[in-house]
């Protein structure tokens, strides 16, 4: 019987050391995000993009296949953005994501700052075909921000569609949803 209130007794103070769940509401967690810092904060160079206006052999052929609240949906221009620190930003900036993206248009001009640079010059542009197809080529190798804006037919919210792609001196396949 001793040994049985030995061990009570031993587990008791174990359990009183144990920092169990705390007793009350569990605190408050912050569901505050910080933005993202401006493009300029990263600091826009002409000398980070310069790698983008070379001559190379990749292809960028690709489709809008975005699937929304309309049946279908068009685009009329595709833009090809070099990737660098400053577009980077200005991807998380705007589209939330450096990878892939649909947002309503609304939201990313919302979240468009003021320019006082002209990147604009680095981006390439192709129009898209009545089936949503687009090509770049010509392309040196490195990473590609491939944007475009859907829109719905017969009217609808147009949607910003943005892929992050990496040319290699071949061909990629892109498909904007």
């Amino acid at each position: 019987m001793r040994k049985i209130i030995a061990v009570v007794l031993a587990l008791s103070a174990l359990a009183a050391c144990n920092e169990g769940p705390s007793v009350g509401p569990p605190a408050p967690r912050s569901v505050y995000t910080p933005p993202p810092p401006p493009p300029n904060a990263g600091g826009f160079r002409d000398s980070d993009f310069a790698w983008s206006t070379a001559p190379g052999t990749g292809q960028i052929v690709g489709q809008l296949a975005f699937r929304g609240s309309a049946a279908r949906y068009t685009c009329r221009e595709v833009v090809l953005t070099p990737e660098t620190p400053w577009s980077r930003a200005r991807m998380r900036m705007l589209y939330l994501s450096t990878t892939a993206t649909a947002v309503p248009v609304a939201d990313v001009r919302a979240r468009t700052p003021n320019e006082t640079n002209d990147y604009a010059r680095y981006a390439r542009r192709a129009e898209c075909n009545a089936a949503g197809r687009f090509s770049f080529g010509g392309l040196p190798d490195g990473g590609w921000y491939v944007i475009t804006v859907a829109t719905p037919v017969g009217g609808g919210q147009p949607m910003a569609v943005m892929r992050h792609v990496v040319t290699h001196g071949d061909l990629v396949r892109v498909v904007l949803r």
